[in-house]
């Protein structure tokens, strides 16, 4: 049997999280290797793009943290047989990994110019992502993204809007999401509720 070796921020979000809950939600057993924000240069020394998620299997590094959480939905029934849907699925990944790169950014900055540089993303960029999403939600008929079920587009979306609502992010509302995609704060209470999810989290404390 393979082992597997998950390597991100000692944090209950960011682009690794939806792997982690993919695991968890399958079963699936892993190392959940997390290190904290000054070992960042120690440790992606050993990476092969010198960045995080990489997700080792049986020793040998995988990048991209949506290729790895494709791998890990087809491996816990989280991501589509059928090729349309598939591809529907992949198109809400790639756009929250775009929103993602958008905000990671802006990470650095300081004062005026980080305060300037979020706002102007929350009256842009993320209030657009954000309305997107809510229509490809609304179009699959406002449950869930992909097929009425729980699959990795769920996923990453649930930890994107949870992020937004933490409060962690300087400048970007908790009250955003209600007011602009409101369905997306529904979305994320139910992917919440799911058993394995709950008990996930409760088992971090959260």
């Amino acid at each position: 049997m393979s082992t597997f070796k998950l390597t991100y921020f000692d944090i209950d979000g960011g682009r690794a999280e939806p792997a982690r809950l993919a695991m968890h939600i399958g079963g699936i057993d892993f190392e959940d290797y997390r290190f904290t924000f000054d070992r960042f240069n120690e440790v992606v020394s050993t990476t092969p793009l010198k960045q995080v998620p990489t997700f080792a299997i049986d020793g040998k590094q995988i990048t991209q943290c949506n290729a790895i959480l494709r791998y890990l939905g087809k491996k816990a029934d989280l991501y589509p047989a059928d090729d349309m849907q598939a591809l529907l699925c992949d198109e809400v990944l790639e756009a929250m990994e775009d929103m993602t790169h958008k905000l990671v950014a802006t990470f650095g900055l300081e004062e005026d110019a980080l305060k300037n540089a979020r706002e102007a993303l929350v009256e842009g960029a993320i209030s657009h992502y954000l309305k997107w999403a809510q229509s490809k939600l609304e179009e699959q008929g406002g449950e869930y993204f992909i097929e009425n079920k729980l699959t990795v587009a769920d996923l990453k979306v649930f930890v994107w809007i949870r992020g937004l609502n933490s409060g962690h992010l300087d400048h970007i509302p908790t009250t955003l999401v209600e007011e602009v995609a409101p369905l997306l704060n529904a979305h994320c209470e139910r992917v919440a509720a799911t058993p394995k999810i709950a008990d996930y989290y409760s088992s971090r404390g959260l």
